[in-house]
């Protein structure tokens, strides 16, 4: 379980080559065990994380990893984990090739009803453009692909990619069921 670190508007005093990352978190945590050995059924455990970062390529394995963490308390199925995982991977690395001048990029997770919720926002107005499955990629295109990959894969686990816009910028959410 990640546990909130107090935010300052002070410069870290962490190294520079880690990025600052800012945990916050809300009313709900995801819920104990009912015994210490045994972790409690996914699909009953309601709880969220959510992070804020400045898009910088050390961040990518930093979110990467805080991700997993809360996957692991939540005993997610390592099928739907990696899925998830590839997509902040994918996702937050946008933000760093794409939206990097457009302020601090916030993640979040959640876990409700079923249902694993990962969203990657930024501050930049451009919306990426979905991938069609039937979308052939360029094959020497160094880029252009990880969307098209985390939307089929969403598709096969039962879930959905989506891009949504505000007045804050965009968020790109993976939704797929937990089991």
């Amino acid at each position: 379980m990640l546990t909130p670190t107090p935010s300052s508007i002070r410069p870290s005093t962490r190294p520079p080559a880690r990025p600052a990352v800012q945990p916050t978190a809300g009313p709900e945590r995801p819920a104990a065990p009912e015994s210490p050995s045994a972790p409690a059924p996914a699909a009953r455990v309601r709880g969220f994380g959510r992070w804020a970062a400045e898009p910088t390529p050390a961040t990518v394995p930093l979110i990467r990893s805080r991700v997993r963490s809360v996957l692991d308390g939540w005993a997610v199925a390592a099928e739907i984990a990696d899925l998830l995982l590839l997509a902040v991977s994918e996702l937050v690395g946008n933000v760093v090739l794409h939206a990097a001048g457009a302020g601090r990029l916030r993640v979040g997770i959640s876990l409700r009803g079923g249902w694993l919720l990962l969203e990657v926002a930024d501050g930049a107005p451009s919306l990426p453009r979905l991938p069609h499955p039937r979308d052939e990629p360029d094959q020497d295109a160094e880029h252009g692909r990880g969307l098209l990959i985390v939307h089929l894969m969403a598709a096969e686990a039962g879930g959905r990619l989506s891009v949504r816009a505000d007045e804050f910028g965009k968020s790109v959410r993976v939704r797929v069921p937990v089991a």
